[in-house]
């Protein structure tokens, strides 16, 4: 059953990320790209990483597409001011885009393949488990990266912030 869900799943994604290359309308094209990370947090709930799907879903399909959203609303794109990009810059995007496909081929063609669902723990994605590791083994380096967002937070507060004379 788990096998029929990671191709439906995966065909999904696949098929909603070439949609969002494809196509003409920036609004649809997000729409698809929202899907597409809802696929992907399927594959992570399929792996186990409960956690991790429950954040992917929150920060990208909610914080970051809305934030897409927006821009592509605010930028107002028309056919008529779009600048038509030559054939060169489209043959150059493809020989790209190949050359890409064979560096990512290459750096996984001595990969292993996953491990077999019985020996994988049935707790590991648990956020109970994730919390115990975090803040057992991992707490000085926790608590710096939060000291490092708050000294961010105050910066972007006080780069905000206007002078008033």
């Amino acid at each position: 059953m788990t096998i029929y869900l990671f191709y439906f799943l995966s065909f999904l994604a696949i098929l909603c990320g070439l949609m969002v290359v494809l196509e003409k309308n920036p609004v649809h094209s997000v729409l698809y790209l929202i899907i597409t990370f809802f696929a992907i947090a399927g594959h992570y709930i399929l792996l186990n990483a409960q956690f991790l799907a429950v954040v992917h879903v929150i920060v990208y399909a909610g914080a970051i597409m809305v934030l897409f959203l927006f821009v592509i609303m605010l930028l107002n794109l028309n056919k008529e001011t779009e600048p038509h990009k030559t054939n060169l810059v489209k043959f150059a995007a493809v020989i790209s885009a190949g050359l890409l496909l064979v560096v990512l081929v290459a750096a996984l063609r001595g990969t292993e393949s996953l491990p077999s669902p019985s020996t994988i723990n049935a707790d590991m994605g648990l956020v109970k488990n994730l919390g115990k590791v975090l803040f057992n083994q991992f707490l000085l380096p926790f608590e710096t990266a939060s000291l490092l967002f708050l000294a961010a937070m105050v910066g972007a507060v006080m780069l905000g912030k206007r002078d008033i004379k």
